[in-house]
């Protein structure tokens, strides 16, 4: 008797220590996910990835930035899934492309705004430019990224939505982020109209696989002399009737350089292989999304650098 009397107290001293271990342990973990202010890190979700590598620019470590678009996918045709759905409706603000770009996840970003969760549609305030041509003509062209100067404007706008709707984020941080940014595009906008004052005038056509540069054309002087595509979205399918069409106006201008997106270049070479007697080269660009890191284009800036680079060697054959 005298033993298992012994032993009571110090069963319970070890029950206690692992009493209070456990609450160690759970206040630790409910520390590591909350803010300086004691609740969850706010959070910014972005649909595009071009989108979403400007907002973390903008953001840095004041807000968890999600971005939903993989690297090497197409805005026009991704999709969402079940929990990437729910996020946007967790969000303290969502950002997106709009003007028709994210086709199937669109109704997503509408549910979250229904939600009460503050939206921005950033090409819908960007000055956007329709369509001059083929199926598409007079619709909103999305591809507004093509643009610097258009981007300097997105930035601005998505800090200011952050300062307003993100209440967590420090707000001299996001302006002092989007200030460093805006000096970059204005950089890189600089940059290229030097790039591009090498090609003479006569040569600044571009055939592309879809509408993609207008933005691009009307800032630097390009003529677009048409597309593969005739429509501002991958999702349309050239006729050979579109393609005829096309070779004809490439033999008046006297273009023999098709920019692709860097995706599919065989692809596109041996369709128009197909239908003209000359040589056409296929030039990869990156159009619509962002690579891995890395992989060429694995920001935006590094993205624009690219494409001016190899629009410069298609039109001058250096």
């Amino acid at each position: 008797m005298r033993r298992r009397t012994a032993g009571r107290p110090r069963a319970r001293v070890r029950t206690r220590a692992l009493l209070l271990a456990g609450v160690a342990a759970l206040a630790a973990v409910a520390a590591a996910g909350c803010g300086t202010d004691g609740g969850e890190r706010p959070s910014v979700v972005v649909t595009t990835n071009i989108l979403g590598d400007i907002t973390r620019e903008i953001l840095g470590e004041e807000a968890e930035v999600t971005v939903l678009m993989r690297p090497n996918a197409d805005p026009h045709s991704f999709g969402l899934s079940a929990v990437q759905a729910a996020a946007l409706e967790q969000a303290d603000l969502v950002v997106h492309n709009g003007l028709g770009l994210e086709e199937n996840v669109l109704r997503h970003v509408d549910a979250a705004a229904e939600a009460g969760v503050a939206t921005l549609a950033v090409g819908d305030a960007v000055d956007p430019i329709a369509y001059r041509s083929d199926d598409s003509a007079g619709q909103p062209d999305p591809h507004f990224w093509t643009d610097p100067d258009r981007v300097r404007t997105a930035g601005a706008l998505i800090a200011d939505h952050v300062v307003e709707h993100v209440t967590e984020a420090d707000d001299a941080a996001v302006r002092a982020n989007a200030a460093r940014y805006d000096a970059q595009l204005a950089e890189l906008t600089g940059w290229m109209e030097e790039s591009f004052a090498e090609i003479p005038s006569r040569d600044r056509q571009l055939v592309t696989n879809h509408h993609v540069f207008g933005y691009l054309a009307e800032r630097f002087g390009f003529e677009v002399v048409g597309a593969v595509i005739p429509s501002g979205t991958t999702l349309a399918s050239p006729s050979s009737a579109d393609l005829a069409s096309l070779t004809r106006a490439m033999d008046e201008a006297g273009v023999r350089a098709v920019f692709a997106d860097s995706s599919q270049p065989e692809r596109l070479a041996q369709v128009l292989s197909q239908e003209t007697d000359s040589e056409i080269r296929v030039i990869p660009l990156f159009t619509e999304s962002l690579t891995e890191p890395g992989g060429g284009a694995g920001t935006y800036l590094e993205m624009m650098r690219a494409n001016t680079t190899a629009i410069g060697e298609g039109l001058t054959g250096r």
